[in-house]
């Protein structure tokens, strides 16, 4: 088998809305990207974050169905130190970003927090704590 990890996928409900908050995350979709049914923006090491619209993945699945309730992955974003956890949760909270968990020093060594893009998906924030 000679698999390997390329791309995250997200289905969004709104491609503006959502390439607008992962831009703000540092994001490089392309221009226009907001306007397209599929869009990609590449990430260091080689890996993708995919975002297709829900009438997109409906055209090729068309049993797909949104999902309800509380999500199971996150993506996870690190930040250059505990001060930027604080700043980027602020900036995506103060442009009306649900902030599910404030940012707060984790028991395990890192600055730590989470906010939701515009479908309701964890994006994790953070950084090792000075000395870690």
């Amino acid at each position: 088998m000679s698999t390997r990890f390329d791309a995250i996928g997200l289905v969004v409900s709104d491609m503006a809305a959502a390439v607008a908050f992962y831009r703000r995350l540092g994001f490089a979709f392309p221009e226009g990207a907001e306007r397209e049914a599929h869009a990609e923006a590449g990430v260091a090491g080689g890996l993708r974050l995919l975002l297709d619209t829900e009438d997109t993945v409906r055209s090729f699945h068309p049993g797909w169905r949104a999902p309800v309730g509380s999500g199971r992955h996150a993506l996870a974003l690190r930040c250059d130190g505990p001060d930027e956890v604080d700043a980027v949760y602020e900036e995506l909270v103060g442009a009306g970003h649900h902030g599910e968990l404030k940012p707060w020093d984790a028991f395990w060594g890192q600055r730590y927090a989470v906010v939701h893009d515009p479908d309701g998906n964890a994006v994790d924030l953070f950084a090792p704590l000075a000395g870690e």
